[in-house]
């Protein structure tokens, strides 16, 4: 009976993960678009800027503390991804927290920087804020300058060469940056915790 019960438990698993191999076309990845793509509309065309805008009124908002106090430069990262490094002096809320940004800016015509690892969530969030009745709202997106593509958010600002900071290491710049770790990053022998 045991051996019966193991048998019948492996076919379902191989039958399982069949069934997950050919989800791949999975019907609402196409709705997933549109509905970005809804959002992503909601932006004015002049709102969507590149991580160079961004470094510009960041330089700004790090040298004025009257323009600090009216500028929000929004990390809408998960709490891991924004300890790990940020942009010195932004302030976070993740992307599934969106909410509460109204709790927290109360004046519609602030001017608000949204921005995450490239620009998928910064889009929903930046496009969310102006259903809620903000008006003065930047997406950081991709952009190609002299011939070289960038992306937005983080990974764009990465490209480019500008700081992070993390209470860890303090100043730096990324040399490359990596979507998954490297082969030789996972071949680890010991490790007490790891995200991978």
């Amino acid at each position: 009976m045991k051996r019966f019960f193991v048998i019948a438990l492996a076919v379902l698993f191989v039958v399982g993960m069949a069934g997950l191999a050919a989800a791949g076309n999975n019907p609402l990845k196409a709705a997933e678009k549109g509905v970005h793509k809804s959002f992503i509309n909601e932006i004015p065309a002049d709102h969507m800027v590149d991580v160079f805008k961004l470094h510009k009124v960041w330089q700004k908002a790090m040298a004025d503390p009257a323009y600090r106090k009216k500028v929000y430069l929004i990390d809408v990262r998960t709490h891991p991804e924004f300890y790990a490094f940020h942009i010195e002096g932004t302030d976070h809320i993740h992307a599934g927290h969106m909410y509460t940004i109204p709790k927290k800016i109360k004046d519609p015509n602030a001017e608000i920087y949204i921005f995450c690892r490239t620009s998928h969530r910064a889009k929903y969030v930046a496009g969310f804020l102006y259903k809620y009745g903000y008006k003065n709202v930047y997406c950081v997106a991709g952009t190609t300058k002299n011939g070289k593509k960038y992306k937005g958010g983080v990974v764009g600002w990465a490209q480019a060469g500008f700081p992070f900071v993390n209470q860890f290491t303090g100043v730096f710049t990324i040399q490359e940056y990596r979507k998954h770790p490297s082969k030789a990053e996972k071949s680890f022998r010991v490790r007490e915790f790891h995200p991978y």
